[in-house]
């Protein structure tokens, strides 16, 4: 698997990574194990987890697995905070990008995880309550105390993005911001307008998520909805519902026609239009099992034709607006 820089800073990363949404609750710790094997032999390092996902159960299997599976380095470990959660049931999860929760989720996720420190630590969701000073203070002494070697925002507009880059950048030698992980697909092309130009001309690095259109690109619900899939889950049913709607049913027919012709998996051609996007240095990806896993993986050695990508560009080409088309 390619490895590439994180913008410009020094850190190397997989140019896919290995997503954990649905760890510790659809995923079990044996499955976790054997997607970790899979994708680890396959040459990739960035393993991507936050504080919120199922309510902090994904870190509790990641950090297993790094206690009696793996060696600690042979990761690049990403995790996230900024959505207070509690038990389900309780109450809804709201943003919180305030200083003290921030450091709190922070030092939680740290022991969850079992280790002193993240590779790169991320603010999962705007807080429009919080100032973006306090934001970046907190992203500030993460790194200025060993507890991250990087930060980062996660699902910011590209505004706040710079502004939080710059506040990193005043007065001090450092990394700064050194990334975005975003959603980024066939499906949602959105950052492409402002985002991405903002990342080339300032130097931080750009991470896709849910590269397969959240499952839909994959093909599977051409027909139906399959009953062990994530559209059919109870946790996620409403995560995949906005990509299964009629508008979308294009783009798929157009991956499955490309996969097609090339003779590979419409899950293949998703993935590696993803994977080479300008721009992006890594797409996370999601996979409830193994078998799933190893079938994405597959599109490693595919490099999609000149002539395909630019017939999928024009298919899903975001929509320019005043003034972005200037």
């Amino acid at each position: 698997m390619e490895h590439r820089k994180l913008g410009r800073t020094g850190l190397r990363v997989s140019s896919v990574g290995l997503g954990t949404l649905t760890w510790g609750r659809d995923t079990d710790e044996l499955e976790a194990r054997e997607q970790l094997d899979v994708f680890l032999d396959a040459g990739g390092t960035v393993l991507d987890t936050a504080a919120s996902y199922c309510e902090g159960a994904s870190e509790e299997v990641v950090g297993t697995l790094l206690r009696e599976h793996v060696l600690r380095q042979d990761v690049v470990l990403v995790s996230k905070a900024g959505v207070r959660t509690w038990r389900t049931g309780e109450r809804p999860s709201a943003a919180d990008a305030s200083r003290g929760t921030l450091l709190d989720t922070l030092d939680a996720s740290l022991e969850r995880l079992g280790t002193d420190h993240l590779d790169l630590w991320l603010v999962q969701v705007p807080d429009p309550t919080t100032p973006l000073e306090e934001t970046a203070h907190a992203l500030r002494t993460a790194v200025a105390s060993g507890r991250s070697r990087y930060v980062g925002l996660s699902n910011h507009p590209a505004w706040a993005t710079v502004r939080v880059s710059d506040l990193l950048s005043e007065g001090i030698q450092g990394p700064g911001l050194a990334a975005v992980e975003v959603e980024h697909s066939l499906f949602a092309r959105g950052v492409e307008r402002e985002l991405i130009p903002a990342a080339g001309a300032l130097g931080f690095g750009v991470i896709g998520y849910a590269p397969l259109g959240r499952g839909v690109l994959t093909g599977k619900y051409r027909s139906s909805t399959p009953p062990d899939s994530r559209a059919a889950s109870p946790h996620l049913r409403s995560y995949v519902a906005p990509y299964l709607a009629e508008h979308h049913r294009g783009v798929g027919e157009a991956v499955a026609t490309a996969a097609a012709g090339l003779d590979r998996k419409p899950v293949e051609v998703a993935l590696a239009w993803a994977r080479d996007a300008p721009g992006v240095a890594c797409t996370i990806l999601g996979a409830r099992t193994p078998s799933q896993l190893q079938g994405a993986l597959a599109a490693e050695d595919l490099h999609l034709p000149v002539q395909i990508r630019h017939a999928l560009d024009e298919v899903t080409a975001p929509v320019l607006g005043y003034p972005e088309r200037f």
